[in-house]
């Protein structure tokens, strides 16, 4: 294919741009119930999710992708203009990536599956003509702006609800959470194995049953309980912090097992949302060195690590500002909140991936921190920041599909 090395180039450019947008705007949220609870300081949670996702991205995040994400375009249609794809593709990256640095410049949390995938239909539109796209995949995706905040949301208010009833209400609120963090670190270590098997190891191959897949989580959570165990044992009573505030030493516990989901999380973002950015970086590789197009494509290991590195430099750079919006803008988080949160997230997750529900973890994390605002009035809530959020939600698919469309006459006048 003409122009064969400069396409090359340019795709690991515009991968390298797209997974740095992951990292500053969807890593960035999924750490900020830690930082905003103050269980991790901000130097903190960067450590553990530059380790966790980098290891989650390079090591589970795919050996094959589809080469259209998300089965939003019939790929058939461009085999005649394989160069087509390939203009989409960098076209896709680059409008998602421009629109995820406006969004993190903001500290805006917004969707960067969807940024994708609005970008995909933009240039399949142009490309090939409107019947190119899925509606019926975009219009679940629509719905999901309202289904993913309002189950993860309800989720997090019955886990904290929980918390508030068997430990934060009791008579010695310290010794039974000590008591009752085993069970909160299975659950935990149960429902984050369940996101890593069923979203990202898919992505290398590892395609378990649904009794290996609760077997392999059963003996994660079992470990996860042990080490929280091991962790909450060593945290001893503080009557002077608990003077001040009387749950002082029960956020303690709280605060080490979310340490510990933290972790976890981060491991199963990078598994799963780093194909955003590597999945058409693999397509355009293809394309370009088959000169056709094909269903799926091999992922070469530079790409990969291309995305990994791209994710853990987006999350340095311009994470604080959508950790400030999540962890401390919408409402006011402790550790046991922001654990329910995340607990609430993860389990949304699970539940949309074995019903098919097309969800961003932006949104589900997102929801799960105005459940529990929620469990505390509406008082509680900062709404003029979740106006703004929900705005930025609505506009990312257009955005994203605009901006696609512009790159993609470009390239096509460049290039053909």
């Amino acid at each position: 294919m003409e122009y064969a090395i400069v396409f090359l180039i340019l795709a690991g450019i515009f991968g390298l741009f797209m997974a740095w947008g992951i990292g500053a705007n969807d890593v960035a949220n999924a750490m900020a119930t830690s930082v905003g609870s103050k269980a991790l300081s901000l130097k903190q949670a960067v450590i553990i999710a530059a380790v966790f996702e980098f290891a989650g991205a390079f090591l589970a995040g795919g050996q094959v992708t589809k080469t259209i994400r998300k089965g939003i375009v019939d790929s058939e249609l461009l085999i005649a203009n394989p160069e087509f794809l390939v203009y989409g593709m960098l076209s896709a990256l680059l409008a998602a990536g421009v629109w995820l640095l406006i969004a993190s410049k903001r500290g805006l949390p917004v969707s960067t599956t969807h940024s994708i995938v609005g970008a995909i239909a933009g240039f399949a539109i142009v490309a090939v003509g409107i019947d190119a796209v899925h509606w019926d995949k975009l219009g679940t995706i629509a719905a999901s702006w309202i289904v993913s905040p309002l189950l993860s949301g309800t989720i997090a208010i019955i886990l904290f609800m929980s918390i508030r009833s068997l430990i934060l209400d009791s008579a010695d609120p310290f010794e039974r959470a000590k008591r009752f963090a085993p069970l909160y670190m299975f659950l935990s270590g149960f429902v984050l194995t369940l996101v890593t098997v069923m979203k990202g190891l898919k992505h290398v191959g590892l395609d378990l049953t649904l009794t290996q897949s609760l077997t392999t989580a059963t003996i994660f959570g079992v470990l996860f309980s042990i080490i929280g165990y091991m962790l909450v044992s060593r945290i001893e009573l503080d009557p002077d912090a608990d003077h001040e505030f009387r749950f002082a030493s029960v956020e303690k516990v709280f605060a080490a097992l979310m340490i510990m989901t933290a972790c976890g999380m981060a491991f199963a973002h990078g598994s799963n949302d780093v194909a955003n950015a590597v999945g058409p970086v693999a397509a355009v590789v293809s394309v370009t060195l088959a000169g056709s197009v094909e269903q799926t494509s091999a992922m070469p290991t530079w790409v990969l690590l291309l995305g990994a590195v791209g994710i853990v430099i987006g999350l340095l750079t311009y994470g604080k500002r959508v950790i400030a919006t999540v962890g401390q803008g919408i409402t006011r988080l402790t550790p046991s909140r922001g654990f329910a949160c995340e607990l609430a997230a993860a389990t949304t997750v699970v539940i949309a991936s074995g019903t098919g529900i097309p969800i961003s973890t932006t949104h589900t994390l997102v929801g799960a921190v105005l459940g529990v605002g929620l469990a505390h009035g509406i008082g509680a809530i900062d709404l003029r920041v979740v106006r703004t959020i929900a705005v930025s939600w609505v506009v990312t698919l257009p955005a994203g599909a605009l901006l696609s469309v512009l790159f993609f006459y470009l390239f096509k006048g460049i290039f053909s």
